[in-house]
């Protein structure tokens, strides 16, 4: 069974990113992608679809009410950049900047272990909810630059998750927040694995 959250579970919102649609090379074919998001400065504006400026290029598998902003732990950036190297995408010992995997906002402190689907993040003139987990594409093994990135996320359950916008404001990078937990049924590494077998294959 899940565990609640511990007590006044909190995390740091460190960095905050956006993109714009732009041709991505998948296996041989041009697309197109907004994965590639760079840090924004200053207060951001947040809808109930998104950071503004930011762009999705599929809205069948990003964007929309449900998944209006992608957030991710910082922590996990380490580990990708090391799996980066042992697949011999990269030669270079360089941290992964923000953004990097696709994500609007870089978190500290909230790993997907201890966050449920329904769960709130309270950044005070901001409340956003956890809607589901990031799931993979070939877009991001594009991305990370070999194969077995898809995999290698569920695997691992180092995906980030999804966010609705239950209260539309600003953020701005720094900004802490408080879970407002939900009903605690299931926890976003759980809601992964649900739909693991379709990437594992």
């Amino acid at each position: 069974m899940p565990t609640s959250s511990p007590p006044g579970l909190s995390g740091t919102l460190l960095a905050i990113q956006t993109g714009r649609v732009r041709p991505l090379m998948v296996g041989g074919r041009k697309l197109v992608s907004a994965i590639g998001k760079t840090p924004v400065a200053g207060p951001i504006e947040v809808g109930v679809l998104g950071l503004a400026g930011d762009e999705q290029a599929d809205l069948s598998v990003h964007g929309g009410l449900s998944k209006a902003v992608y957030a991710l732990p910082s922590e996990h950036l380490p580990w990708w950049q090391a799996q980066r190297q042992l697949h011999g995408a990269t030669m270079f010992e360089e941290p992964l900047a923000p953004g990097y995997l696709g994500e609007n906002l870089s978190l500290q402190g909230l790993i997907e272990q201890e966050l449920f689907i329904g769960d709130r993040l309270d950044f005070g003139e901001v409340v956003l909810r956890v809607t589901q987990p990031r799931e993979p594409c070939g877009k991001f093994n594009a991305v990370m630059g070999y194969p077995l990135a898809a995999k290698d996320m569920v695997q691992s359950g180092r995906c980030g998750f999804y966010l609705a916008v239950d209260k539309p404001g600003f953020l701005q990078a720094g900004a802490p927040c408080q879970v407002l937990p939900g009903s605690r049924s299931t926890c976003v590494t759980e809601a992964l694995q649900h739909k693991a077998w379709k990437h594992l294959r």
